[in-house]
C-alpha cells in the first residue's frame, strides 16, 4: 500500500480505537425529576399535589412556561403563588421542581432599562444581558456590618432638605392620602442625584400603566434613566408578581451597594403591595387578622426594609437609601399599615390634603413629619440656619389658626403671623425642578434674616426666584463652605446676605413720594367771605 493509503488507515484506526474506548468507559445516568399534577386553579393561586420534597418559597414550573412560588408547604398539597397567566393552566397538568428559589438578574446592563419582577424587559429594547442572579428573598446585612448613617441625601425640595433632612442609609416614609403628591416627591428626588454617583431604583407597585408611563416618560425627559432602573408591575398583573417586586428591586439595588455606591429605592407603594399579599393569603385560606390582613403583615415590610442601611468601610462603604410610599384614607394616619411601617422607618413625611388644596406643593405638614436619624447627616450650614426656621413655622400654623377666630392681634404676633406666610411661600415649590444646596441656603439665609418679610406677598415667588438666581454668584470659596462640618462663619453669612439684600431690592415697597416745600408752593389760607347781615327795611 502506497503511503497516503497508511495514514489515512492509522487516522481511522485511531477514530475507532477513540470510539470504542469512550462507549466503554460510558455509564448511564439517570437524572430523576420530581413531578406533581395541578388539583385546582384560582386567581393567582394553584393547589398542587405530588410534590412531596418541595421546599418553603421554592420555584416550581407549569406549563407554558409560567412560574410559581410554594407558599404553602401542607401535608396533602402546596399551595403556589402564580407568577404568570393562571388561565393558561388546566387541573391534571403537570408540575416540575426546579431546585431553586426565586431569583432576579443584577447587574450595570439593567441600569436605563424597564423590567418586571422576573427580569422580563418591558421597554421594548432587547434583552437584558447580565452575568449574575440573586435571590428576591436574602438577609439583612447584620448589626456589626452597618455604619452610622452621616451624609446627607439631597432631594432637591427646600422642605425637606431643610426641615425633614434624608440620610444615605436611612428609611423615610412618605405617606398621605391619594393625590395629594407622594410620587412627585419621589421623582423629584430621583433626578435630583444627576450627577451625584448614586444609583436610583424606582418599584412601581400595581399602579396604573398610564401612570408608570409618565413617570418613566418624565425620567427619560429630565435625563434620570441614565441612573435609573424601573421595576414595574401593573394594575392587572398577577398578585404574585406585585407580591414579589419590591424584594426584586431591593435586590437589584443591593447588588450595587454591596460593589460600594449610594443608593436609592422608592417603593410606589407598599399599600399595594401588602393589599396583593392579603389577597393570596386569603386565597390560600391563611387566617386572617386586623382589617383581614394574615398576622404576619408587618413582618413581610419589615424584612424587606431592613435590607436598606449604610455598610461599614471594610464592606466598601455602600449605602441603600428607600423610599417607601404609603396611602392613607381620608388623613388616617393610625390605620393599621400606616402604624406599621412608621413604627419599621426612620422617620415619615406626611403631606396634607388641606395644604394642597390651598396650592401650597409640596404639601408637608412640617408638624406631622419627622426624620428621626438624617438630622445628624444634615450638613452644618442647613443646621445653623434651619434650626430656628422650623421653630418659626410651628409658631405661625398656631398662630394662624387662632387668628381665624377674629381675635385682635398685637404687632409682635402680626408680625409673626406675616413672616410665617413668607416662610410658607418660600416653601413651595414646582414639581420637577429640584433646587441646588447653595441657592437652598441663600433663600435660608434671607428667611431667617427676614428679608422676605418686606416683599408684598404676590410677589413672593419672584423674589425668591430671584434670590435663587443671585445665589449663583456665591464666591466659590463661600460654596466650597457649604459641604464642611465647620457651618457658616458670620462672614460667609454676611456675604450670602448683602448678595440677596441687592436681589431683593426691586421688590421692596417703595415710600410714598413727598412733594418739596417752597414759597411758591405753600398754599394760601382760605378766606372765607363774612355773612351778610340783613338790615331792616322800613314799613310802608
Amino acid at each position: 500500500m502506497s503511503a497516503p493509503q497508511d495514514s489515512l488507515q492509522r487516522a481511522f484506526d485511531d477514530a475507532f480505537a477513540g470510539m470504542g474506548q469512550a462507549r466503554e468507559t460510558f455509564a448511564l445516568r439517570l437524572a430523576p425529576r420530581e413531578v406533581g399534577t395541578i388539583v385546582s386553579v384560582a386567581t393567582g393561586i394553584a393547589k398542587v399535589s405530588g410534590l412531596p420534597n418541595v421546599g418553603f418559597e421554592e420555584l416550581v414550573k407549569f406549563p407554558g412556561g409560567v412560574l410559581g412560588i410554594a407558599f404553602n408547604v401542607d401535608e396533602d398539597e402546596i399551595g403556589v403563588v402564580l407568577l404568570g397567566d393562571y388561565w393558561l393552566l388546566h387541573a391534571g397538568d403537570e408540575v416540575e421542581r426546579t431546585g431553586r428559589v426565586m431569583d432576579v438578574a443584577v447587574g450595570d446592563g439593567l441600569v436605563g432599562r424597564v423590567i418586571d419582577p422576573l427580569g422580563e424587559p418591558l421597554d421594548g429594547k432587547g434583552p437584558v444581558v447580565t452575568s449574575r442572579r440573586l435571590p428576591i428573598e436574602r438577609p439583612a446585612p447584620p448589626i456589626m456590618d452597618r455604619a452610622p448613617v452621616t451624609v446627607p441625601l439631597q432631594s432637591g425640595l427646600k422642605v425637606i432638605d431643610a426641615l425633614i433632612p434624608i440620610g444615605r442609609g436611612q428609611r423615610e416614609l412618605i405617606l398621605g392620602d391619594r393625590q395629594t403628591g407622594k410620587t412627585a416627591i419621589a421623582i423629584d428626588t430621583i433626578l435630583n442625584q444627576r450627577g451625584k454617583n448614586v444609583v436610583c431604583v424606582y418599584c412601581a407597585i400595581g399602579q396604573r400603566a398610564s401612570a408608570v408611563a409618565k413617570a418613566v416618560a418624565v425620567l427619560r425627559e429630565k435625563g434620570a434613566m441614565d441612573y435609573t432602573v424601573v421595576v414595574v408591575t401593573e394594575g392587572n398583573d398577577p398578585p404574585g408578581l406585585a407580591y414579589i417586586a419590591p424584594y426584586a428591586g431591593t435586590s437589584i439595588a443591593e447588588h450595587f451597594m454591596e460593589a460600594g455606591r449610594d443608593v436609592l429605592i422608592v417603593y410606589d407603594d407598599l399599600t399595594h403591595h401588602a393589599r396583593a399579599y392579603r389577597e393570596l393569603s386569603l386565597l390560600l385560606r391563611r387566617p386572617p387578622g386586623r382589617e383581614a390582613f394574615p398576622g404576619d403583615i408587618f413582618y413581610i415590610h419589615s424584612r424587606l426594609l431592613e435590607r436598606a442601611t449604610h455598610l461599614r468601610e471594610g464592606l466598601k462603604s455602600g449605602s441603600l437609601t428607600a423610599l417607601p410610599i404609603i396611602e392613607t384614607e381620608a388623613q388616617d394616619i393610625s390605620a393599621y399599615i400606616p402604624t406599621n411601617l412608621i413604627s419599621i422607618t426612620d422617620g415619615q413625611i406626611y403631606l396634607s390634603p388641606s395644604l394642597f388644596e390651598l396650592g401650597v406643593l409640596p404639601a408637608v405638614d412640617v408638624a406631622k413629619s419627622v426624620s428621626r436619624v438624617g438630622g445628624d447627616a444634615q450638613r452644618a450650614a442647613y443646621r445653623s440656619v434651619a434650626g430656628d426656621l422650623k421653630l418659626a413655622y410651628a409658631q405661625f400654623e398656631e398662630l394662624e389658626t387662632f387668628a381665624r377666630f377674629g381675635a385682635s392681634l398685637d404687632a409682635n404676633t402680626r408680625a409673626s403671623i406675616e413672616h410665617g406666610r413668607r416662610i410658607r411661600a418660600c416653601l413651595k415649590q414646582a414639581e420637577g425642578a429640584p433646587v441646588s444646596v447653595p441657592a437652598q441656603i441663600a433663600v435660608l439665609v434671607a428667611l431667617t434674616a427676614k428679608l422676605f418679610d418686606v416683599v408684598p406677598l404676590e410677589r413672593m415667588t419672584e423674589a425668591e426666584h430671584a434670590v435663587r438666581e443671585a445665589a449663583a454668584g456665591i464666591p466659590a470659596e463661600v460654596s466650597a463652605r457649604f459641604e464642611a462640618a465647620a457651618g457658616l462663619s458670620e462672614e460667609d453669612r454676611t456675604t450670602i446676605l448683602d448678595i440677596a439684600q441687592k436681589a431683593l431690592a426691586p421688590f421692596q415697597p417703595k415710600p410714598p413720594p413727598t412733594e418739596p416745600k417752597s414759597a411758591t408752593n405753600v398754599a394760601k389760607p382760605e378766606v372765607k367771605p363774612a355773612p351778610k347781615v340783613a338790615r331792616a327795611g322800613k314799613k310802608s
